[in-house]
């Protein structure tokens, strides 16, 4: 059932619901089709459609190379895009409910996950009414996180504002009465670096972030930023949903949740230094199998003062300097939480004797490389001292919103 929210484009400045939206929609499409769009509320119509059947795809059209074209077509996806139509090249009967993601490709190639409207539809009960920002790139995860929010649940109205404009998001984010919004680490770091005393003219209510590893930096900023706010953080991925959602303003959670058995919840384990998550929201592979079962995400967790603390990709955080192992994530959580320093991004870089050295960017405007090493060299042992650190003009940012992937 539709939830008649009403939903806004800050990009053109139109404002509709969800009813108009299915109004507009052809209704459920015979074949799979994989809607090619330019901005978020293209799509809209399309996912209004979808509780009476049909199966889709929503994919931004930057990220349509012909390769991806090409795998689509060959696994009977129509093609619908502003140019037209190009029917699949191996065409097949839509099965009615299946929604399919592309993940970010962060490890490799973008790959094809499937959900239901119900597995992405993850927020239940009764919740006051907001008015959401919604910034992500269309068809991702946590784009369709917020979107079937605002389809789903009554008192969830949307404001759609696209990856291209997210310079622009906070005055038509105030225009239209935001007052909960969603966002990566690195957007919302972008967001307090660029925006200022601007963001106390945002009455938000609630806070959200996820998407990237979450350190008590962030959290303490944002906190500052928004003293009337919930600030919560979501692990979440394609492949087991959202899976860990904490409202306590601290980075990581309680070690008490680990081999928690809740019915209906995940159940969440580190095993060898990676999450391993168990989930009653999961996706199934491109080939239709179910995703069910302990999932190694392929995140590094450890477990710190009561708290377990998911630090990033496990296969870029452990760096050797002369045989002694070195956290990259430790060091970039210590650069962060230094005040002058709004992002830190920190990697091994291959050295004479020692093999490798930690080397680091950082967006820092107000202080030197020098000093940087310098204060890290009183907090950290001598072998986990970044030996260079460059000081980049601004925050980088993926079209997903993520940078350090």
């Amino acid at each position: 059932m539709i939830a008649d929210n009403a939903v806004a484009d800050a990009g053109s400045g139109t404002r509709t619901t969800w009813g108009e939206l299915a109004a507009r929609s052809a209704g459920p499409r015979q074949s799979p089709t994989a809607y090619v769009v330019g901005r978020s509320i293209d799509a809209l119509p399309a996912v209004a459609s979808l509780p009476a059947g049909g199966e889709l795809l929503v994919v931004a059209e930057s990220r349509l190379d012909e390769s991806l074209r090409a795998e689509l077509g060959g696994a009977g996806f129509d093609i619908s895009a502003s140019g037209g139509e190009v029917p699949a090249s191996s065409p097949r009967e839509a099965e009615d409910g299946r929604v399919w993601l592309l993940t970010s490709g962060s490890t490799g190639r973008p790959k094809r996950v499937g959900h239901t409207l119900e597995s992405l539809a993850t927020v239940t009960g009764d919740l006051p009414p907001r008015t959401w920002l919604c910034p992500y790139s269309p068809g991702t995860y946590a784009w369709w996180q917020v979107v079937t929010l605002g389809l789903t649940v009554p008192g969830q109205d949307l404001v759609l504002v696209d990856p291209a404009d997210l310079d622009g998001w906070v005055e038509p984010a105030i225009e239209h009465g935001v007052t909960a919004a969603s966002g990566t680490p690195t957007f919302w770091r972008r967001t307090l670096m660029s925006h200022g005393a601007d963001l106390q003219k945002l009455a938000l209510a609630q806070v959200t972030l996820g998407g990237e590893p979450v350190d008590q930096a962030v959290l303490d900023q944002l906190r500052e930023a928004f003293p009337q706010a919930r600030v919560s953080w979501i692990y979440a991925s394609s492949e087991v949903g959202a899976s860990i959602v904490v409202h306590d303003g601290r980075a990581g959670f309680p070690v008490e949740w680990l081999e928690r058995e809740v019915p209906g919840r995940p159940r969440l384990a580190v095993v060898d230094g990676e999450l391993v998550i168990t989930s009653p929201h999961h996706g199934t592979d491109a080939s239709g199998n179910e995703m069910a079962g302990a999932v190694r995400t392929g995140d590094a967790a450890r477990v710190e003062d009561g708290r377990v603390l998911v630090t990033g990709r496990l296969d870029r955080d452990e760096l050797n300097v002369g045989g002694s192992k070195v956290s990259a994530s430790a060091v970039r959580d210590l650069l962060q939480s230094h005040p002058d320093v709004a992002w830190a991004s920190v990697r091994g870089r291959k050295a004479p004797l020692v093999g490798t050295m930690v080397v680091a960017d950082v967006v820092a405007p107000e202080v030197t490389p020098e000093e940087l090493i310098r204060w890290a060299a009183e907090r950290l042992p001598e072998y986990a001292v970044p030996r260079r650190i460059k000081v980049l003009p601004e925050i980088p940012a993926k079209e997903t919103l993520k940078s350090d992937v």
